[in-house]
């Protein structure tokens, strides 16, 4: 399974039923970095240094970081779910269908 680490905007509910899939998702909690403001490319760079994935609603921001260095984890870029079990259930499935995520953008929608 996939190594994340959730950018803070990240709904934790989402967390709880990727975990429950079986991925590995560090959360800006887990890691001691939420409420600092810490600036995207500062995100990317610690997913990067721990080899994960970045998961993020940010999508504006880190489809531009990627264009801007991609060489990375992956990025999953995310619209705003409500249905926090359906939205770990695409990018489960996403990630599914990747063969690699490594510099990867993935992008998951709503319905």
């Amino acid at each position: 399974m996939a190594r994340f680490y959730s950018n803070e905007n990240f709904p934790l509910a989402t967390v709880k039923y990727l975990r429950e899939l079986g991925h590995d998702v560090l959360t800006t909690l887990d890691a001691g970095r939420s409420n600092q403001r810490i600036p995207d490319e500062e995100v990317l760079l610690f997913a990067i240094q721990e080899k994960r994935a970045v998961i993020t609603t940010n999508r504006k921001d880190f489809i531009r970081l990627h264009k801007n260095n991609p060489q990375h984890h992956g990025i999953i870029v995310c619209t705003e779910f409500r249905d926090f079990e359906a939205l770990a259930l695409k990018i489960h499935t996403s990630c599914l269908s990747a063969e690699f995520l490594e510099n990867e953008l993935i992008r998951v929608y709503r319905d």
